[in-house]
């Protein structure tokens, strides 16, 4: 799964890409009124929506019809329902002008997904008999798509697998990558279902200056932090596209089923692909889509085909599984759910997600304990006021706050977690002592990862990468 940034057609200048916005803008209308297919309409906003985040990169300014850019027009602001102020998410870039991050329940209505809501997450208890992982006590996971379907399966006691990946870009994982690594792990356990894992090393080869050799090494490596969480050698799967694909039809036809029904201007619209870009990457998504159909993996289902499937993964990814679900009535398949996570912070703000190219930005598996003190207490972007008095009088901002943040991900007590918001809010508690729980919280958890890396063989990351059958009953 994706973690980079598209190649663009080169540099535009502000007029080419105002007409381009306006002819975008003008295509979207026109499909409205014809009433085009959702897909294509989808498509076309997505396309828009990109190319007025490229002209205000460019330009600094937001948009505004018939206003040229270099034009001293002043024209009435667009509504609050335009896009001028709008978080931009895809899969290779997310951005938020705000200081809390990205505002998930209008990301929520954009991409039409729904709301992990408390009766949902009752019928998960409910479905498992035990408590709900943290991640969705706290809206850390807060979106979904058909999951309520997946829970009618199950208590009908019909079984589902589950499906998530990594695009493996360097060897060290960060903290961000765990997440729905944990997440999954936990699902595996609760509901006792197979899972396979998907390390596109193929893409990262289309987008990163890397060799091929180098892709795949990472694979391997990243494999190795992904097992040290946990996983069910007789329930995981985990495999390279650079090896599976090969060897495997069933993968391959339904992936020419998928390319054969999505067009160039849907993958255009949904992706930003240009003209520019190499058909390795045009053709990728039904790549990614391919393992959430149950007859990828002939070994694991026997060849059924009514399977379903769970994808957990950041909301990011959620592009790649629209096109998905479009497709799978047409192809003969059941659409995949989705359950979608936010996305883990940077140590300079929410306003971008932790970055493995930014060495500063980040809290790498590989760090060392005086790494993780030191990163926290130089980087963590602080709610805290300037000076001590002021914060004892004012309090702090915990919803700004990087390590507060982090400890909703990692902190399991929520009791403790509630009393560190309300002690920081109302100044009893310093940012210095919250950087303190931080960092006595992350230390040891990256210890215990480390240690279980260590453990992991080479051997032991064949046999989970090596196809084969699972425990499975449906």
């Amino acid at each position: 799964m994706t973690d980079i940034q598209s190649d663009g057609e080169g540099t535009r200048t502000p007029l080419e890409l105002y007409k381009k916005v306006s002819a975008q803008g003008n295509q979207v209308r026109v499909l409205k009124t014809e009433k085009a297919d959702k897909a294509d309409v989808e498509a076309a906003v997505q396309l828009l929506l990109k190319l007025k985040m490229e002209y205000k990169a460019v330009t600094g300014e937001d948009y505004k019809p018939g206003c040229p850019p270099g034009d001293n027009c002043v024209l009435q602001e667009d509504p609050p329902s335009a896009n001028n102020e709008e978080d931009f998410v895809d899969p290779w870039t997310v951005s938020s002008n705000s200081a809390t991050g990205v505002d998930y329940d209008k990301l929520i209505v954009r991409f039409g997904s729904n709301k992990i809501d408390q009766e949902l997450v009752d019928r998960i208890e409910k479905a498992i008999g035990q408590k709900a992982h943290r991640f969705l006590r706290r809206g850390i996971f807060f979106s979904h798509r058909d999951m309520h379907q997946v829970l009618d399966a199950y208590e009908n006691k019909k079984s589902f697998y589950l499906y998530t990946g990594r695009g493996p870009s360097s060897e060290a994982m960060h903290l961000g990558h765990l997440i729905p690594f944990i997440f999954t792990k936990w699902l595996q356990d609760v509901f006792d279902v197979p899972l396979v894992i998907q390390l596109t090393d193929d893409e990262k080869y289309l987008w990163k200056d890397l060799t091929l050799e180098e892709c795949h090494h990472y694979a391997v490596e990243n494999a190795k932090d992904i097992i040290a969480c946990g996983f069910d050698v007789n329930k995981t799967f985990i495999f390279s596209d650079l090896d599976y694909l090969g060897s495997s039809p069933g993968f391959y036809s339904n992936i020419v089923k998928i390319q054969k029904h999505v067009t160039f201007n849907q993958v255009k619209g949904i992706f930003g692909f240009t003209d520019s870009d190499s058909i390795g990457k045009i053709s990728f998504p039904a790549i990614q889509a391919a393992p959430s159909f149950s007859t990828s993996f002939p070994q694991i289902f026997k060849g059924r085909k009514d399977v379903h499937c769970l994808i957990p993964c950041a909301i990011d990814q959620d592009p790649y599984f629209r096109m998905t679900r479009d497709v799978a009535p047409r192809i003969g398949f059941p659409k995949p759910a989705l359950l979608h996570s936010t996305f883990f912070p940077a140590l300079q703000g929410a306003q971008t997600k932790m970055s493995a190219s930014d060495p500063n930005s980040s809290i790498f598996l590989t760090d060392s304990a005086k790494q993780i003190k030191d990163k926290v207490n130089k980087y963590a972007f602080s709610g805290g006021k300037d000076t001590i008095e002021e914060h004892r009088k004012y309090g702090g901002n915990p919803d700004v706050d990087v390590s507060f943040m982090y400890l909703t991900f990692f902190l399991e007590d929520d009791d403790q977690l509630e009393k560190i918001r309300q002690d920081y809010t109302s100044g009893a508690l310093l940012t210095g002592e919250l950087k303190k729980y931080l960092i006595e919280t992350l230390q040891p958890l990256i210890l215990a990862h480390q240690e279980k890396r260590n453990e992991i063989t080479d051997e032991i990351v064949k046999e989970f990468m090596t196809p084969r059958p699972l425990d499975f009953s449906y």
